[in-house]
């Protein structure tokens, strides 16, 4: 009677809990079963493990195997078990030197000729193991996602015959470098310039405002006025991502199946969603719980161009991530949490025909089709834009050199740097206790701001959202005090208020 005993990672979210593959020979008609709640393409490694032990030069022992997943109420799928189930039975059989497997972790899946292949969803299993100081073994494939980590005892292995050499002392793997390169060298790609959008001065500004202070932003304006190209070149404006913030977006990345090219480790996601997509694409979900786009695009942006053309009860969906910075995806097999907070760009023409002022849509028909966005969806904006068309001559006119995406990055990277040394956090994510603290605000302003924020038919959301604003224009302005003219400027940023008070009148 012989066991073994080899750890691996599942794979639940972003996380990677521990799983013990429990390996038991005994004498009987050769059997082999699978039992710790394994899944469909977890049953089927039984096939795989079979044919890779003997194309690899190994006995498959003649006898009544048993697999045990353990822990098993967790349930268990994917191809990741292979690699693990094949190595235990090995070290059950006398075939591998039990004690060459103590405190190491193996994660693969297995082809029928003993190669190992790719598995997703590998990048929280590396963290995992550098966490507890095992030695893990994974495919070579997934060599890009150990050198995000750098942990010094991860092993590349291609085929399981080099595998069980390494584990003898008879070879050598490549293990991943300590000290990657890419990071320090990573040379600065080709982007796309706020100087190349001509005219629309107060949408630049606004844009550098939301970017600055992390803030929702809305353009309004008829097609072809450049609201796609103003939320495209957000991206330059940005810093690049922390370490630790790096990796928590690749091991999301990771987990969805989305490979992170190390030359972009460091830059901030833009997800663009066209508006077909269904709520389960955007918010995350299935059957085994995947992540969404709103959390592809966590610590980056998501932009939603068209946004009038997605269904209603999918915009809905966004209202608690943008609020809470998460979202939960309860299932039967899983209730998973995933981390969503991102900055939300959004366009969209004032009526249905394209332009409020054009005579082919009435007021009504302009209202029913700005009544596909929800108040409580509205109020999650700070900022609504209004993107006008051109006068004319602008685009024949000589222009004036307009500032570069670099310049006004420097001003943005600067106003951040006030705020998180100021609060430890952005403006956009201002408590009320902290905007009390931080924002340095007279009591006759704030009386100002309530009186407007009365006047317009805002709602108490809007009322803190408007002193986030201000308090990001005054970082902007090397202003230690929040004054009323960066108030004022702040609600200037309404449009979409300003349109329905318009429409309202008829």
């Amino acid at each position: 009677m012989a066991i073994a005993c080899v750890i691996t990672r599942a794979c639940c979210g972003v996380e990677a809990p521990q799983v013990t593959v429990e390996v038991h020979l005994s004498n009987g008609l050769p059997a082999f079963s699978l039992v710790g709640l394994p899944e469909t393409s977890v049953r089927e490694a039984k096939e795989r493990v079979r044919s890779a032990i003997i194309n690899s030069g190994f006995e498959f022992p003649q006898k009544r195997i048993t697999v045990n997943l353990a822990p098993a109420d967790l349930p268990k799928q994917g191809g990741r078990y292979d690699l693990p189930i094949a190595i235990g039975i090995l070290a059950a059989s006398d075939q591998l030197p039990i004690n060459t497997i103590k405190d190491c972790e193996f994660i693969g899946e297995l082809a029928l000729s003993g190669q190992i292949r790719f598995c997703t969803g590998m990048l929280p299993g590396i963290i995992a193991a550098k966490t507890v100081q095992h030695r893990l073994f994974i495919p070579l494939d997934n060599r890009h996602e150990a050198e995000l980590v750098g942990y010094n005892q991860t092993f590349f292995a291609a085929h399981l015959q080099n595998l069980t050499a390494y584990l003898r002392g008879q070879s050598q793997l490549p293990f991943v470098d300590t000290q990657p390169q890419w990071i320090e060298t990573e040379t600065q790609s080709t982007q796309l310039c706020l100087s190349e959008v001509i005219g629309q001065y107060q949408a630049k500004q606004g844009l550098e405002i939301a970017a600055a202070g992390g803030h929702n932003i809305l353009f309004l304006g008829p097609p072809g006025t450049g609201k796609s190209m103003l939320a495209n070149r957000i991206m330059p404006l940005l810093p690049k991502l922390s370490y630790e913030e790096a990796i928590e977006v690749a091991a999301i990345h990771s987990v969805a199946g989305v490979n992170i090219k190390p030359q972009q480790f460091l830059q901030r996601p833009f997800r663009s969603p066209h508006h077909t997509c269904s709520s389960i694409s955007l918010v995350g979900g299935g059957s085994v719980p995947k992540p969404g786009e709103i959390s592809l695009a966590h610590r980056g942006v998501l932009f939603l161009d068209e946004v009038a053309e997605f269904p209603r009860k999918i915009l809905d969906c966004l209202r608690e991530p943008l609020e809470t910075g998460e979202v939960v995806i309860s299932r039967a097999a899983a209730k998973l949490t995933f981390q969503s907070r991102f900055q939300l760009i959004a366009a969209m023409n004032p009526s249905p025909c394209g332009d409020a002022d054009n005579a082919r849509a009435t007021p009504d028909q302009i209202l029913r089709y700005l009544s596909r966005l929800s108040g409580p969806f509205l109020d999650r904006f700070d900022l609504t834009i209004d993107v006008p068309k051109l006068p004319a001559g602008t685009l024949t006119s000589n222009q004036e050199q307009a500032e570069t995406s670099a310049e006004v990055a420097k001003r943005v990277a600067m106003a951040r740097q006030n705020q998180l040394a100021r609060q430890g956090v952005l403006n956009s994510e201002l408590s009320p206790k902290q905007l009390k603290q931080d924002c340095h605000v007279k009591a006759e302003d704030l009386q100002f701001l309530e009186h407007s924020v009365t006047q317009l038919g805002l709602s108490v959301r809007s009322f803190h959202r408007i002193q986030r604003v201000a308090r990001t224009i005054a970082d902007l302005q090397q202003s230690p005090t929040t004054e009323r003219q960066h108030i004022a400027q702040a609600l200037g940023y309404r449009a979409m208020d300003k349109l329905l008070a318009q429409l309202s009148r008829y």
